[in-house]
């Protein structure tokens, strides 16, 4: 064990202890020879002693790090001065620029950024990040921990910490040989990417999830799929819902663009950029019909539970309910990598569809609701399906090939007129696919029967991308929908919402919640 007087390679004097993790310790150490201060990374897991064969793979993935580093000259990405692996040394240690500040997760422990700060942060993240791609190399490890900030002058770039990406240890080198054996994770569970977990093909796209994570974090001031247990954090990663923002206020739309499932849905970096560079101005990034890409995985606001039992699992304010897929079990066997040898592996193995929502203990059944209270949309901002028209559309949706195991619902008729009032029972993303829609409209029937659907895109008042089931009325205001759901035993926000349908965005807010004797939000249009 290496403490503070000792000297590396003969050369670098140990100084201080600057920090540790799973992967090692990194010193503030003084070179003796160029009579300089440097950072000194010794590369020693946490745990047991490693095995022959698992020391060779820890020092061929310090080499690939020293490798990843030496490739990128960038000044949001640090320097790698040497490397110390010689048979003296019971473990390889790496010698970097030592960068003056602290850590953006040293910085979250004090509070919250602004979303401009995030927003310039992002930036310089993600500039990094597009040298690194287009030198064929993915991160695979992006978090507040490896998220270094320079502190600058007030004068410069109004104060904002320089950001230093760090830690490439694990980075991957598309095309070369991988190192850890087939369903092993590499990366920190709650900022790693599905794709990556899936093992369904990885790219750019992937550290971009992640860099949407962090900026979350920063802004929200809460990991959104962080659960007790590294298990229970994979299955939220691949499954749940991020909950909307409530204060990233003008990023909010960046970070919806950024944390959908499907990677191909997500921005490339240029247009990211983009994105991020408005934010950082101080203007409110509005899609257009080419930039826009509806988040598939994030619930329309005021999402509410349905399904029988009407047993729900409700989240802090601001929270979003877990939800599970339904058709696929997903089967996630994991041992964590605790670079004592042991690997986190992963298998993933379909099951048979139950036609509804998976059970949660007690054979209670719980169905995802979104967060009711979701930044509202920027008024004259378009959803992809809408091509420009302000008003709904008089045509029933389009129907695809449903599961064929499950029966098709039939159809719901002509939307509700712009200015109408219904009862939001239920809403289903519109990437989960008809038939999964199909199959929520027949549960919410059996004590709903006049329950229909309508796409979200639609109405200008909801947000794109999703299939909403509810009850038409007519309502006179949101109250008389309320008292219709009392009625058929829905008395939580989570299994009825009153909404305004209409072609105008600035309707958004036009939400009344439960209880019916003092309901909560904006229940009439006056």
């Amino acid at each position: 064990m290496s403490g503070q007087g000792d000297v590396i390679d003969g050369r670098f004097e140990l100084l201080e202890r600057l920090g540790s993790g799973g992967m090692g310790t990194v010193w503030r150490a003084r070179d003796t020879v160029l009579h300089r201060e440097v950072a000194v990374k010794e590369v020693r897991p946490a745990g047991p002693e490693l095995t022959a064969e698992q020391s060779r793979v820890l020092r061929e993935r310090v080499l690939r790090e020293a490798r990843a580093l030496a490739r990128l000259n960038h000044p949001h990405v640090v320097t790698i001065h040497q490397i110390v692996d010689t048979p003296a040394s019971p473990h390889p240690w790496l010698v970097m620029e030592l960068l003056p500040g602290r850590t953006l997760q040293d910085r979250l422990e004090q509070g919250t950024l602004t979303p401009r700060e995030a927003a310039r942060i992002g930036r310089e993240l993600l500039s990094a990040l597009r040298v690194a791609h287009a030198a064929g190399i993915l991160h695979r490890d992006i978090k507040p921990a490896n998220v270094l900030l320079r502190e600058r002058s007030p004068q410069d770039a109004g104060g904002v910490p320089s950001v230093v990406l760090t830690d490439f240890g694990i980075a991957s080198l598309r095309g070369s040989t991988r190192l850890t054996a087939t369903g092993d994770l590499i990366g920190s569970p709650e900022y790693i990417a599905p794709e990556r977990i899936r093992g369904t093909g990885e790219g750019p796209a992937a550290d971009l999830w992640s860099l949407g994570l962090v900026l979350y974090v920063a802004v929200e001031g809460v990991s959104p799929l962080r659960r007790a247990t590294s298990l229970a954090t994979l299955a939220a990663v691949l499954d749940e819902p991020v909950p909307p923002p409530v204060r990233s206020g003008p990023l909010a739309p960046v970070l919806d663009a950024l944390l959908v499932r499907d990677p191909a849905l997500r921005p490339d970096g240029e247009r990211l950029d983009a994105m991020l560079a408005a934010v950082a101005d101080g203007i409110t990034w509005q899609p257009t019909e080419t930039s826009e890409r509806p988040a598939v995985d994030v619930g329309p606001p005021a999402d509410v539970n349905a399904g029988p039992p009407p047993a729900v699992t409700v989240g802090p304010p601001h929270a979003e309910p877990r939800r599970r897929t339904p058709v696929i079990v997903a089967v996630v066997a994991v041992a964590l990598a605790l670079v004592a040898g042991a690997a986190l592996v992963l298998a993933l193995r379909g099951g048979a569809g139950t036609g509804g929502e998976e059970d949660k203990g007690g054979g209670s059944s719980s169905a995802g609701a979104s967060s009711e209270t979701s930044p509202e949309p920027t008024k004259g901002s378009k959803s992809p399906s809408r091509s420009g028209s302000s008003g709904p559309s008089e045509t029933p949706p389009r129907s695809e090939s449903p599961d064929p195991t499950t029966p098709p619902a039939s159809s719901p008729g002509a939307p509700p007129a712009s200015g109408s009032w219904v009862a939001q029972l239920f809403s289903e993303p519109v990437g989960n696919g008809e038939a999964a829609r199909d199959r929520r409209l027949a549960a919410v029937r059996k004590d709903v029967p006049e329950a229909a659907y309508v796409r979200s895109d639609d109405y200008a008042s909801l947000r794109p991308g999703f299939w909403v089931i509810y009850a038409p009325g007519p309502f006179a205001d949101g109250r008389a929908a309320l008292r219709f759901c009392a009625e058929h035993g829905r008395t939580s926000g989570n299994e009825c919402v009153g909404r305004y349908l209409s072609s105008s965005g600035g309707d958004y807010g036009l939400q009344c919640k439960p209880p019916v004797s003092a309901p909560v939000g904006r229940c009439t249009r006056a």
